[in-house]
C-alpha cells in the first residue's frame, strides 16, 4: 500500500463520497454483496448516517474509510450486538475497496485497523463476517488475519441472471 492512504473514521463530509463508492461497487460487483445496487441507489444519503460511529442506536461502533488524499477509495464497517446476551459479538459488513486501488494492501489495512479498534473494546470476544463463497482472493485475506469458516449458506444470495450464491460464515477470536 502507498503511504498517501490515510484509514480513518467516517465522518459527516465523508457521507456523499461513501454513498457514491458504494453505489459503483454494488453496481460492478452485485455477486459481492447482499444489498442490490437498484435498491440501494434511491435511498437518501441521511440514511447512511447510522454508520457513523455510534450509529444505529449505538450499535454500530465505527465506519473505517480509506482516503487518498482527499479521495474516499475504501470503507468496511463494524456493528456490535445490541442483545444483552451477545454483545460479546461484533459483525464486518460492507467491505469494499475502489476498483481502481485494488492490490494496493488497502482491504487489508481496512480490516488490521477494525480488528485494532475491535481487539481495544472491552467486553468484545468475537468478530464475524459473511463473504460469497466465490469471492477467493477477499476469503484468502481474512484467513491470513486469522478467520475461519465455520458454515456456509448456501442459496444465500439470489441474482437477477438466475445465479445462486452462497456465502461463507467466518469469524475471529478476540480474545
Amino acid at each position: 500500500m502507498t503511504d498517501t492512504v490515510n484509514i480513518r473514521a467516517m465522518l459527516e463530509p465523508d457521507l456523499p463520497a461513501y454513498k457514491a463508492l458504494r453505489d459503483a461497487m454494488l453496481t460492478r460487483h452485485p455477486d459481492a454483496f447482499t444489498s442490490d445496487a437498484e435498491t440501494e441507489s434511491r435511498r437518501d444519503l441521511a440514511s447512511y448516517r447510522s454508520r457513523l460511529t455510534g450509529g444505529a442506536n449505538g450499535a454500530t461502533l465505527f465506519t473505517l474509510v480509506a482516503l487518498e488524499g482527499t479521495r474516499l477509495v475504501g470503507a468496511l464497517t463494524c456493528e456490535r450486538e445490541p442483545r444483552r446476551k451477545v454483545q460479546h459479538i461484533a459483525h464486518l459488513i460492507g467491505m469494499m475497496v475502489a476498483d481502481t486501488h485494488r492490490g494496493r494492501g488497502i482491504g487489508r489495512a481496512l480490516l488490521a485497523a477494525a480488528l485494532d479498534k475491535l481487539r481495544a473494546t472491552p467486553g468484545l470476544a468475537q468478530v464475524t463476517l459473511s463473504v460469497t463463497a466465490t469471492n477467493r482472493a477477499a476469503i484468502g485475506l481474512y484467513e491470513t488475519l486469522g478467520f475461519e469458516r465455520y458454515g456456509t449458506l448456501s442459496d444465500a444470495i439470489r441474482l437477477p441472471d438466475g445465479r445462486s450464491l452462497g456465502k461463507d460464515l467466518m469469524r475471529l477470536r478476540l480474545d
